[in-house]
C-alpha cells in the first residue's frame, strides 16, 4: 500500500473512535479544522464516503465502519510493540544473538550462562559457532566475539579478557620420556598435536616472537601423529602424553596450576591482545547488548592473575 496513506488511516480512526472531530483533535492535539481537511482528503484520495457529518452527529458509513474494523485492531497492535520498544529500553529483553568462537565461548560465555539467563529472565540467548571473522551486520547478530588481533579497524570493541599468550606445554610424563626443548627450532623432534581449523581447513601453524627482538614474528609448522579440530580433543592428548601442544594460556590455566601440563618456551610467546565483544556501534546500544557487555566486563575484572 501507499505509505503516504498511513497518517490519515491513523487520523480516520480516531476520529471513529470518539466519534467527534473535537475530543479526537483535542486528543492529538491539532485542530478541529485540520482533521476535518484531512478526512476529507483521505475520502477523495479512496473515492468514498466514510463519514456522515452534521452539525450535532456522526456516524459511520458502512465503508467507514468496514475500514474502522479492520483498523482499529492493527493499531493497537502497533501501539503495543511501540510500547514494547521503549520498555526494553529500560529492560533487557528479547533474542540476543552473538556470533562467537569457539574458544571464546568454551572460556567466557558457557561458564556463566546459568547466571547471565537468570540475571536477565527477560532475554535469550544464541550463539553462532563460527572461527571466522564473521560480518555480524551481514548474519543478523547483535555482537561478536572474537581476539583483538582479529578485529577490522572500523569495529567497536572492548575488551572482555585480560591480554593473553600463546602457551607451549606437555605432560610430565612426555618431557621425562623426550626432554623439553629450549628453542621454536627444537619442535621440529618433537611430536606436536595438529589443529586444523574448521572454517578453512588449515594446519594452524605455531606463532612465535624472537626474544629481545621486537617485532621477529615467526610461525613454525608443528609436526606430530596427531590432528584434530577440537581444542579440547587436542588438551587431552597433551594430558595423555601424546605431544606438545600450544593453544592460550587461558585454556591451560587449569591444567597448569595442578602441573598436569608444564609450559616451555614461554619467552617466545610474549603477550598480545585478548578477547573483545565487537558490535555495529555504541550510539544507541539495545539494552540487550549493553547487558552482555557489562557482563562479560564485570567477569574480565574477576580472572585469576596468570600462572607464572
Amino acid at each position: 500500500m501507499d505509505p503516504s496513506l498511513l497518517p490519515s488511516l491513523a487520523w480516520f480512526a480516531h476520529i471513529a473512535y470518539h466519534r467527534s472531530f473535537t475530543r479526537a483533535a483535542a486528543e492529538m492535539g491539532v485542530s478541529r479544522a485540520a482533521l476535518s481537511q484531512n478526512l476529507k482528503a483521505l475520502e477523495q484520495r479512496l473515492n468514498v464516503k466514510l463519514l456522515y457529518r452534521t452539525t450535532r452527529d456522526m456516524s459511520l458509513t458502512e465503508e467507514g465502519q468496514r475500514l474502522y474494523d479492520t483498523l482499529f485492531p492493527a493499531l493497537l497492535s502497533i501501539k503495543a510493540a511501540v510500547r514494547g520498544i521503549g520498555e526494553s529500553r529500560d529492560e533487557p529483553a528479547g533474542l540476543l544473538r552473538v556470533n562467537t568462537s569457539r574458544s571464546a565461548a568454551k572460556l567466557l560465555v558457557e561458564p556463566h550462562l546459568a547466571e547471565f539467563l537468570a540475571r536477565y529472565p527477560k532475554l535469550k540467548l544464541e550463539l553462532i559457532m563460527d572461527d571466522g571473522l564473521a560480518n555480524i551486520i551481514a548474519d543478523g547478530c547483535d555482537a561478536g566475539i572474537r581476539l583483538g588481533q582479529s578485529l577490522a579497524e572500523h569495529v567497536t570493541a572492548v575488551p572482555i579478557s585480560p591480554r593473553l599468550e600463546m602457551a607451549v606445554a606437555a605432560s610430565p610424563d612426555y618431557f621425562a620420556r623426550h626432554g623439553e626443548p629450549a628453542s621454536p627450532e627444537d619442535l621440529a623432534r618433537h611430536n606436536c598435536v595438529r589443529f586444523r581449523h574448521t572454517t578453512s581447513g588449515a594446519i594452524f601453524h605455531w606463532e612465535f616472537s624472537a626474544p629481545g627482538e621486537p617485532g621477529r614474528d615467526f610461525t613454525v609448522e608443528p609436526l606430530g601423529n596427531y590432528t584434530t579440530n577440537d581444542d579440547e580433543s587436542m588438551i587431552r592428548a597433551a594430558l595423555q602424553g601424546g605431544g606438545l601442544i600450544q593453544h592460550l594460556d587461558l585454556a591451560l590455566r587449569p591444567y597448569l596450576a595442578d602441573s598436569r601440563l608444564i609450559r616451555v618456551l614461554r619467552p617466545w610467546c610474549p603477550p598480545f591482545p585478548g578477547f573483545y565483544l565487537y558490535v555495529p556501534s555504541r550510539a544507541q546500544m539495545p539494552p540487550r547488548v549493553r547487558a552482555l557487555m557489562d557482563f562479560l566486563i564485570e567477569k574480565r575484572d574477576t580472572q585469576p592473575a596468570r600462572i607464572a
